[in-house]
């Protein structure tokens, strides 16, 4: 994986941002057992992580992507803006190449899924502490596949949220205030992005890959 020394003339300071609180106890747990890794925060929503980051000045956020009044890939974004030297690690269970792509545009430095044990999540924190970009080898192969894959425009990406809501044309043409034919052909356009055949290939594959969310 990523072999870096670990023993660093100052801690490296971490913030942990995550809604669930049994999460945050784990992955603090897994950090403090390194003498040169320091939580210094916690936090659980997206204006928390902020505030978080302004009182604490962090080195490294672990950074989970849903987390409530914003998301944390707004959280990031602010966050890499304000405070361009900390680094933003995403610890997620989300996989698809869209969430990836969202995270990295952001200014994330890695992406990783929970469950990970403690030496590799140590390994990834040292990495990006160093300048490094960390995304394991799977999610790297996800994310190549979406550049790959030619982007879907803003009417487009509406249009396929309705198709994988179930709406049929006529209901997405009623909801949109266009055409019947204008959303045929929109949907022809966004099949062929895709590679799919049809609404149902359309909608898996929108799942899949994260374009669309289903909270």
């Amino acid at each position: 994986m990523w072999n870096f020394p670990s023993l660093m003339s100052e801690p490296i300071r971490i913030l942990i941002v995550d809604d669930h609180l049994p999460l945050r106890i784990g992955l603090a747990a897994m950090l403090s057992s390194r003498p040169h890794l320091q939580v210094v925060g916690e936090a659980q929503n997206n204006p928390g992580a902020v505030v978080s980051c302004e009182l604490h000045r962090p080195d490294v956020v672990l950074m989970d992507l849903r987390i409530p009044d914003g998301g944390g890939v707004d959280a990031t974004l602010v966050i890499r803006r304000r405070w361009p030297a900390t680094r933003v690690l995403i610890v997620t269970t989300y996989d698809g190449d869209e969430e990836i792509h969202r995270a990295l545009q952001a200014g994330a430095s890695g992406y990783l899924l929970k469950g990970l044990s403690t030496a590799e999540l140590v390994e990834a924190v040292e990495a990006i502490h160093a300048g490094r970009t960390v995304i394991p080898p799977a999610l790297a192969e996800r994310f190549r596949q979406r550049i790959s894959r030619k982007d879907l425009s803003p009417r487009e990406l509406e249009v396929l949220q309705l198709i994988v809501s179930g709406r049929s044309n006529k209901e997405i043409a009623t909801e949109l205030g266009v055409g019947d034919e204008s959303v045929k052909s929109h949907s022809k356009s966004l099949f062929h992005k895709l590679g799919v055949a049809d609404r149902t290939q359309a909608a898996i594959e929108a799942i899949r890959h994260g374009i669309v969310r289903i909270d």
